[in-house]
Formats: structure tokens, C-alpha cells, sequence
């Protein structure tokens, strides 16, 4: 089964960050860097595999 690049959770676009982690400590570590970071982060278990998935909304600055 292939992995999805980006899912949708709560309505909001998330994109996986690209690695099958070896367990579920080692994929909320993960995911507590991103929350330090600023992401908003999703965690996933799919067939034995440990995703974790992310969003963090850039904000446009004006030229002026």
C-alpha cells in the first residue's frame, strides 16, 4: 500500500512529513518538534507504520 502524501483531518490539508517512524514514541517525538515549531500536527497508524503528517499556515507579508 502506497502512502498518502497529504490527507485531510478536521476539514485542513496536512501533508506527511516523509518517514515511516519504527514506533509510536518515536512518532510523537516527532510530532511534538513540529507542535514546537508551530505545526499543527496528525498522527497516523496505517499496516504497522508509524506517519505523522503536518500544516502550518504562512502568513503572505505585503512588499510595502
Amino acid at each position: 500500500m502506497s502512502i498518502s502524501l497529504s490527507r485531510k483531518f478536521h476539514n485542513k490539508k496536512y501533508m506527511w512529513d516523509g518517514m515511516n517512524y519504527e514506533n509510536g514514541d518515536k512518532a510523537a517525538e516527532a510530532a511534538e518538534a513540529y507542535r514546537k515549531d508551530g505545526f499543527e500536527v496528525e498522527q497516523v497508524v496505517e499496516e504497522d507504520r508509524y506517519l505523522v503528517y503536518t500544516r502550518r499556515v504562512v502568513a503572505v507579508q505585503s512588499a510595502g
